[in-house]
């Protein structure tokens, strides 16, 4: 495991070791979802209206916080939701370490189609600055930190550069995000890794049929069977993300939407963890030295997978790092009462 860039060389953060019939990415990736204990949480649903006419679903992990209780706000992946193992398993360890956690879905990333045409995308800041301007409004002496999963994360590392001194978080954590788009997906066109393409495939493409069917004015000439017809992340992204949200062509939201040329302006304790063997992310998403502020640490392992980061001795007790070493890290910044 290498510590990269660090504030300060007195941050003890457990390494990562992976669990021996562990070893290889794929195994990693696809397990650290079987693998996950049934956790059954109490979320209370909130479904948030936005400025522009449109909606988001939070799910808080409990009614609100304590006075003083630091608050973690929770971003998914693409197409992830409250049911996502890696979500359930923080929100647990979160609450056991005594922080209180809500989990912002993307828009229409609920079950249902939101309200506008447009969607979400790996760039998209302004609902996670809204978010955040409205848990700061209800809860103002509250201390916020925010974690970010994939295309969370990317999401949550733009927004941390581009409010520089001004972020309201006292801390944030990116777990395998995509910091580098356009090789990203490229990266998850090749080999086995097209697996894990044409199951993404099929959530977007769901998630799209819904809002196709909601929305008759639809601003893209589209139809249920041009949409099957997409085959990878990149194609999608030509035909549908970036004309759905401003942006010339893919290459132009890659350019736009990619978080790595943020990095260097961070100005809040932040970690970035990620796997040297993750199937999903090209190399050089992950920054070098010159490319962090020194508020930014790199835990960088030479295994892990994307967002699996499993350990422990047999498959029948998984220990899943992450939900050790996040709140650990939230916890010497933030602290708990």
């Amino acid at each position: 495991m290498q510590a990269v860039n660090t504030k300060t060389q007195a941050t003890d953060l457990s390494e990562f070791t992976p669990a021996w019939w562990l070893r290889n990415n794929h195994l990693q990736t696809i397990f650290a979802k079987y693998l996950a204990p049934k956790r059954e949480l109490t979320l209370q649903p909130e479904l948030l209206a936005l400025p522009d006419g449109d909606e988001l679903m939070l799910h808080f992990a409990q009614t609100k916080p304590q006075p003083q209780q630091p608050l973690v706000l929770i971003l998914h992946g693409l197409e992830g939701n409250f049911r996502s193992h890696y979500v359930r398993g923080l929100i647990d360890s979160l609450q056991q370490q005594g922080f209180a956690a809500v989990l912002m879905h993307f828009r229409g990333c609920h079950g249902e189609a939101n309200k506008l045409a447009r969607a979400y995308h790996s760039g998209d800041t302004a609902d996670l600055a809204y978010v955040l301007q409205q848990l700061q409004w209800r809860y103002p002496n509250t201390p916020l930190a925010a974690v970010g999963f994939s295309l969370g994360g990317n999401v949550l590392m733009k927004f941390c550069g581009e409010q520089g001194a001004a972020n309201p978080l006292q801390a944030a954590v990116a777990v395998s995000a995509p910091l580098q788009l356009a090789a990203s997906a490229e990266r998850i066109n090749q080999g086995f890794s097209r697996v894990y393409q044409q199951y993404l495939l099929r959530r977007l493409k769901q998630t799209m049929l819904r809002k196709l069917a909601r929305h008759a004015d639809f601003p893209i000439a589209l139809s249920p069977a041009d949409l099957q017809q997409i085959r990878s992340i990149r194609q999608f992204d030509q035909q549908l993300t970036a004309p759905l949200h401003g942006f010339r062509d893919a290459d132009d939201y890659y350019q736009q939407a990619s978080a790595k040329p943020y990095l260097a302006k961070i100005c809040r304790p932040s970690l970035l963890i990620h796997a040297k063997d993750d199937p999903f992310l090209a190399s050089n998403v992950i920054p070098t030295a010159t490319e962090l502020n020194p508020q930014v640490q790199l835990l960088l392992s030479e295994y892990g997978g994307h967002v699996g980061f499993i350990s422990g001795g047999t498959p029948w007790r998984p220990h899943y790092w992450l939900d050790q070493v996040i709140p650990a890290f939230l916890q010497q910044h933030l602290g708990v009462l």
